[in-house]
């Protein structure tokens, strides 16, 4: 360790404290890797300033030693966006201290909160009000608000409320420099030039470190009924949409489907599961209709019409309607853990990808067979939010590979081959996962020469040293020639 270095962390244990700063290994270690284990790296120390200010001295401190930052909040990331490099330059910023909810305004509907709010207790909070926060995940038990504002976050609600950028408001951040961008109070209407707090939602910490921020609520539900639909094809799935957006309107909540490989993997997985339908189907839909308590009283007759509609036009095989709260997540139950279930299974490589939603059927009905064929004994699978053009397209490893020495072999030339029918498709290679270390190689590959230019451009002007988040999102010698 140089003087520097040993100057550098001196002066932040004495602005952060102990409670702020640590290098115990036992504390600094588990941060170190990502969620899905795929990255490990190092740092100098991991930081837990407890407010705006101190992020703000700390970043100045860094700027002045040109020590890296790699802003972390919940690390439930799925594209290493929070771990650090190998090198034990960086140091981790934590905003998990940062906890502070302000009063939920139930008339303007929103709430101002920081960073490192739980996703599950900004839920809690708005609902003891009669209002939600209309954005939920997987990992809703430890994401944080200021992780999924800067990876702009989708979720099972896109289709009805959109992702994490349609939701926020206002945002306060801490830009390259140390100083305070503070734009918290919303504004319908605002035409001073750019709408700068946008900067900052999917930037993945690379241009400032997002602190708070100011979110939409909408109404809590008064009820919802869970549908689940047994369908021929991923081609009759989308016209289910079709009918299910014509006839329900608002009231549609959520649209996901999962072909019937995926359903089995998760019986096998969750041992008191049960199949929602009677006999097996080549692709399932899951439909969720929600309403205020204006719309309550008939949300069950629509839903029952709807159903009987669609089977009359032969757009569904079977289906059946969640009878109470219980089973509607039962329903959602099954859909949540496909992921893991197919972790169980073995090795597999994952692609959050998104297409035009008019293409999205068209797309996995030849993409899937196309990967299988000229990657023999792969099995790709397709499921997820059809609603919004989301799909997670997972292609499982053949029998009998080691994983490690698969994934970086025959898997990294899958996902290459995945992204360029993608990008054919004129699709998104990270719909809602963010690029983090695992796509930058690949945005660089196929992503539009202008737009690539003009994210360089924005990111030396705002981090010319090159310190927040090194090495995501950008190359280093893309985001700072």
């Amino acid at each position: 360790m140089t003087g520097d270095t040993e100057l550098f962390l001196a002066e932040a244990a004495a602005l952060l404290g102990p409670r702020g700063l640590t290098r115990d290994a036992d504390l600094v270690t588990p941060w170190l890797t990502d969620w899905r284990g795929r990255y490990t790296g190092a740092a100098l120390a991991l930081a837990s300033p407890a407010s705006t200010a101190e992020v703000s001295e700390l970043v100045k401190l860094c700027a002045r030693h040109q020590v890296p930052i790699v802003p972390q909040g919940g690390n439930s990331g799925m594209s290493g966006g929070a771990t650090p490099d190998e090198s034990g330059r960086a140091i981790l910023l934590s905003l998990r201290r940062m906890t502070r909810i302000g009063a939920v305004d139930r008339t303007g509907r929103q709430v101002t909160c920081e960073a490192g709010v739980v996703l599950q207790k900004l839920h809690a909070a708005a609902e003891a009000e009669g209002l939600r926060f209309p954005l939920t995940l997987g990992g809703k038990g430890s994401a944080t608000i200021g992780g999924l504002i800067s990876t702009n976050a989708g979720g099972t609600q896109v289709l009805r409320h959109g992702v994490m950028r349609a939701l926020v408001l206002g945002i306060e951040a801490v830009l390259p420099d140390g100083s305070i961008y503070s734009a918290l109070t919303p504004l319908k209407k605002d035409n001073r030039g750019f709408d700068l707090k946008q900067l900052f939602i999917g930037a993945e910490g690379t241009l400032g470190i997002v602190t708070g921020a100011t979110l939409k609520l909408v109404p809590a539900l008064a009820d919802r009924v869970v549908a689940w639909v047994g369908l021929p094809s991923i081609h009759a799935a989308r016209e289910l949409l079709i009918h299910c957006e014509n006839a329900a309107g608002s009231l549609l909540e959520g649209f996901e489907v999962m072909p019937q490989a995926c359903l089995e993997a998760v019986l096998d997985y969750l041992p008191d599961a049960r199949a929602p339908l009677g006999q097996p189907h080549a692709w399932h839909a899951l439909i969720e209709l929600a309403a205020d308590a204006e719309a309550a009283a008939t949300l069950r007759d629509r839903a029952e019409a709807l159903l009987a509609e669609a089977s009359e036009q032969g757009l569904a095989e079977d289906a059946v309607l969640s009878a109470n709260e219980t089973q509607a997540e039962a329903f959602w139950t099954l859909r949540d853990s496909v992921s893991p279930a197919e972790r169980a299974k073995g090795p597999a490589m994952q692609h959050d990808i998104s297409v035009p939603v008019a293409a999205m059927a068209d797309f996995v009905a030849t993409a899937s067979p196309t990967i299988e064929a000229e990657f023999p004994g792969t099995q790709a699978l397709g499921f997820g939010h059809l609603g919004d053009g989301n799909i997670h397209f997972h292609v499982l490893a053949p029998p009998g590979v080691v994983h490690g020495e698969w994934a970086e072999g025959q898997g990294k030339a899958i996902s290459a081959r995945v992204h360029d029918l993608v990008t054919a498709a004129h699709g998104s290679i990270s719909a809602e996962h963010g690029i983090g270390q695992m796509k930058r190689d690949e945005l660089a590959r196929l992503g539009d020469p202008v737009a690539l230019a003009l994210l360089r451009q924005v990111k030396l002007a705002l981090d010319p040293q090159g310190l927040m988040n090194p090495g995501k999102l950008l190359a280093q010698d893309q985001s700072n020639p």
